[in-house]
């Protein structure tokens, strides 16, 4: 399988193979370490917590769900979000970590898994076809958008969350 998921199948397979690992990172950490800002955050020069890690793939998974809910309603859609344009990605990261601030350590985990098997849900009711045989925004089709926020960022964080626990002695 190559490293970039080029099918519904690869997809899944991308979605499910990282998941369960990242989890298992995450419940490594405990609640009373969950808000420590100790990891490089996504606007240069910034620490975030492993909270806001979780409530960074939440909000992207979110929006991917957003997308294709609105999409599939001949809705228009602004990408990546209303107020943010491409090249202000760190704002909209942030404006994930603001939205999820107050949530409880073991509620972001429950909302992590709920969002990511709404997305798994999503990846397996539609057809190869529709994920990466059809152009569904500018040049990209669904299947690439999906996985630009969901493996990928998964695989991103997961080395991040690793490099935490490690520098914490956990695990």
């Amino acid at each position: 399988m190559s490293s970039v998921p080029e099918s519904k199948d690869e997809l899944l397979t991308a979605i499910n193979s990282i998941f369960p690992k990242l989890m298992e990172d995450y419940q490594s950490v405990p609640a009373s370490m969950a808000r420590k800002c100790e990891i490089e955050g996504n606007v240069k020069g910034t620490q975030i917590s492993v909270c806001d890690t979780v409530a960074y793939l939440i909000g992207w998974g979110n929006l991917v769900l957003k997308w294709h809910s609105l999409k599939s309603q001949g809705l228009p859609v602004v990408f990546p979000d209303t107020g943010y344009k491409w090249n202000q990605l760190g704002l909209l990261a942030v404006s994930f970590h603001d939205q999820y601030r107050d949530w409880q350590y073991e509620d972001l985990l429950q909302e992590l898994d709920s969002t990511i098997n709404k997305l798994i849900l999503l990846v397996a009711s539609l057809s190869n076809e529709e994920l990466y045989e059809t152009t569904w925004y500018e040049k990209w089709t669904f299947g690439r958008m999906i996985q630009f926020n969901t493996s990928s960022p998964m695989k991103n964080m997961r080395a991040k969350v690793r490099r935490f626990n490690k520098n914490n002695k956990l695990r």
